[in-house]
């Protein structure tokens, strides 16, 4: 039990760990393991790797075994009973008029149980629904209403940046994201440009905050009075990348000097409790300050 190996069950899903027992696994290879419901085909998506000993230990399910021809045969069966599953729930929503949108279907490689994945603005009676999809389908229905970041991960599509969206391409999982990460990477605090495809913000906000965080300590931030080579000034502007800032002189020039040649003017005042226009750290109308969906 002194080693583990990453486990997804579809394309950028959920990575969950496994003992890896007597398998040499690599990336990529098919296995099916046992899990709380049973059965399941999965795919390695990280390498069999030593336990973080710092971790506390947990009780894993093994590697069943490696996926044979027959697997691979049940579950592209599976696979195409979802699709006919899909096209015919999306028949009946759209016949019986329910306010959701069908997203997507998984259907277990046991064909015990066919989850069903919406998304609705608000609750949905959907009995009638499920008593029809019983009857069609003979096994066991689940519907699962899910969220913006959840609709737009299976869906997929294209971001800003013209790549494909990251929660499709390969997040495993959802993180908080804040406004507070757009601030400190001076970005644009315009909703319409660090919003994703889902409407919430951008998941690669938090790529770079921490970095973005290191950098800036130690710089003087913007609106504080500082001393340069050429006089005191304010600071208007950061470059973090550079490590420069821009300072307004008393002179009523603009110059640009490194961050460690300015330092905080020492005026004996204590600094206000609060800015002159108001909460600095209050984000924009209409733009949400965290988005944490799971």
């Amino acid at each position: 039990m002194d080693k583990i190996v990453g486990i997804c069950f579809k394309k950028s899903g959920k990575i969950y760990h496994f003992d890896p027992g007597h398998f040499v696994l690599k990336e990529g290879d098919e296995v099916i393991v046992k899990t709380e419901k049973g059965l399941g085909y999965g795919f390695v998506a990280t390498p069999v790797r030593q336990r973080n000993p710092t971790v506390a230990e947990q009780k894993l399910k093994e590697v069943f075994r490696l996926a044979t021809e027959e697997d691979r045969r049940q579950y592209q069966e599976n696979l195409e009973r979802g699709r006919q599953a899909y096209e015919y729930c999306k028949e009946r929503i759209e016949t019986s008029g329910l306010p959701m949108r069908l997203v997507d279907v998984e259907s277990f490689f046991d064909g015990s149980q066919i989850i069903f994945y919406f998304y609705a603005d608000g609750r949905v009676d959907f009995r009638e629904l499920v008593k029809d999809l019983v009857k069609k389908l003979r096994t066991r229905i689940e519907l699962r209403q899910i969220g913006v970041r959840n609709k737009a991960k299976m869906i997929g599509g294209l971001g800003p940046c013209g790549r494909e969206l990251c929660c499709s391409g390969f997040l495993g999982e959802f993180h908080s994201v804040s406004v507070k990460m757009a601030k400190e990477q001076n970005l644009s605090l315009n909703p319409a440009k660090i919003s994703g495809a889902c409407g919430r913000l951008m998941c690669c906000l938090k790529y770079e905050y921490t970095s973005y965080v290191e950098m800036k300590k130690g710089m003087p931030k913007v609106g504080k009075r500082v001393s340069t080579p050429a006089g005191p000034g304010k600071v208007i502007r950061q470059n973090v990348l550079g490590q420069q800032v821009s300072v307004f002189l008393d002179t009523e020039k603009e110059v640009e000097f490194p961050a460690s040649q300015v330092s905080l003017e020492k005026t004996g005042q204590p600094e206000a409790a609060t800015a002159e226009s108001g909460d600095p750290s209050a984000p924009p109308n209409g733009l949400e300050t965290e988005a944490n969906e799971e």
